[in-house]
């Protein structure tokens, strides 16, 4: 498997090889359009000089003269009209050079073979040590006419200088990939433990802290990985919760609804236990089927994919709907419900909101005094529709108002069998209320009563 450091090595040495390739054929292509015959015309001044000191001065031999010449870094080939030729500074690697150039060097043309060397890369262009890449120049010595072709030598030219360029060249890409080596590794690192990070969460363990502390990208995806790691551990948690309470709250009425079961089938069972116990698995189902139901309406709240259908809903037909279908829990315990609503009209779910009235005017009956009230007020404020329901029930402390919404929470614990119910009522009027751009508040004191207030946008 390739790593992300092994990768970052070969892309940087691929970026320096093609930097390096596209920089070689930049001054290629620079030196054949501009230098080349720049080149061409100095190197025929330098002929020309020569060839004018030897016609300037006859007494010095012609040998030493070349000679000198050479030694101030040319190479030098000499050819006369008889076909007699020297070469002086050293040999070509290629000395072919066709009559027809000498003839026409002897004649008094000036040969220009570096410009007209063939176009290939600067590498042979330039340093191509050929007899056909110099530049002629023809002169006299003696009554005798000769023909001068000359080249730099390029041994010459690379001195101390040249070297100790050369080799700070190479030592820069040397240092340069291995600097470059021990940043990418510095990089990588962070990445790294982010990497080992996800195992460990793979594995459900997200209790360990990344250890990245840098201010760059790098640390900010460290920092948004640890709220995530944060948040996943927290709905670990509550899907772990979440799990415990739904098997919990099926197992208990299966059980039930099982023993019932056994008992039924008891022919020693009489009449009036077969009654009681065929109330008790009623009970029991219809418990298991509004359980159902709610887990069903949150699963589909908290899908993304849902959307809810909005429509015109009149707050107040609603509320004197809810109150009409629950009279009949406010007689069986004696609760005096008022309700002093003026025509409010919202945009929203129809089923939903019904939800969130049947659900606190539940909670209102099931956990107020006996001979107890129920006051539902509503009104509008600006853009706003405000709905509150007051009830004169046992209450709440801080410590539970706070867990209120939670699911499967019940603040009456110890009376959890006589108060029957699934803990999601609030979790369910939360979730619908927020969908629908409002806000929900509770406030509770022990032995005071509860009151809940709902603010949804006005249509």
């Amino acid at each position: 498997m390739k790593t992300l450091y092994s990768k970052f090595i070969v892309v940087t040495l691929v970026i320096m090889l093609g930097s390096a390739t596209l920089g070689f054929l930049l001054v290629n292509t620079y030196y054949h359009q501009q230098l080349k015959g720049q080149n061409d015309a100095k190197n025929v001044g330098i002929a020309k000089g020569m060839a004018a000191y030897i016609e300037e001065n006859p007494s010095v031999s012609l040998a030493k003269s070349l000679q000198v010449f050479a030694q101030s870094g040319y190479q030098l080939f000499v050819v006369n009209e008889s076909g007699d030729a020297d070469f002086y500074g050293g040999s070509f690697r290629e000395s072919f050079l066709s009559e027809s150039v000498k003839e026409a060097l002897l004649n008094g043309e000036v040969y220009h073979g570096m410009r007209d060397f063939p176009k290939e890369t600067f590498v042979t262009g330039f340093f191509s040590n050929e007899l056909s890449n110099t530049v002629g120049v023809p002169f006299k010595y003696g009554g005798e006419r000769y023909g001068l072709f000359i080249r730099p030598n390029i041994k010459m030219l690379f001195t101390e200088v040249h070297i100790l360029l050369g080799g700070l060249a190479a030592a820069m890409a040397v240092f340069s990939l291995l600097a470059i080596l021990i940043v990418a590794r510095k990089m990588i690192q962070p990445i790294t433990l982010l990497t080992e990070a996800t195992h460990r969460m793979a594995s459900e363990q997200f209790d360990e802290p990344i250890h990245i502390s840098s201010r760059d990208e790098i640390g900010q995806l460290a920092k948004s990985f640890q709220t995530m790691s944060t948040r996943l551990k927290e709905n670990d948690r509550i899907r772990k919760d979440f799990m415990s309470h739904v098997s919990h709250d099926f197992q208990s009425p299966l059980q039930n609804i099982q023993g019932y079961a056994q008992l039924l089938a008891d022919e020693s069972c009489s009449q009036d236990e077969r009654e009681k116990y065929a109330g008790i698995v009623e009970l029991e189902s219809k418990r298991l089927s509004a359980l159902t139901k709610q887990l069903l309406v949150l699963t589909s709240l908290d899908h993304q994919s849902y959307q809810l259908e909005f429509e015109r809903v009149s707050v107040k037909e609603q509320m004197e709907r809810t109150v009409r279908q629950n009279e009949w829990r406010f007689e069986e315990h004696n609760l005096d419900v008022r309700v002093e609503m003026p025509d409010l009209v919202t945009h929203g779910n129809p089923d939903m909101l019904m939800q969130v009235w049947e659900n606190i005017v539940i909670n209102a009956v099931k956990y107020n005094q006996p001979n107890g009230i129920i006051q539902i007020n509503g009104f509008e404020w600006e853009n706003e529709l405000h709905i509150t329901m007051k009830d004169s029930g046992i209450g709440m402390t801080e410590a539970q108002t706070d867990k209120a919404f939670d699911r499967f929470y019940r603040a009456d614990l110890s009376r959890t069998r006589e108060k029957e119910g699934t803990g999601l009522g609030l979790a369910i009027v939360s979730e619908v209320v927020k969908q629908h751009g409002g806000l929900v508040e509770i406030q509770s004191k022990v032995g005071k009563g509860t009151t809940i207030h709902i603010t949804l946008p006005k249509l």
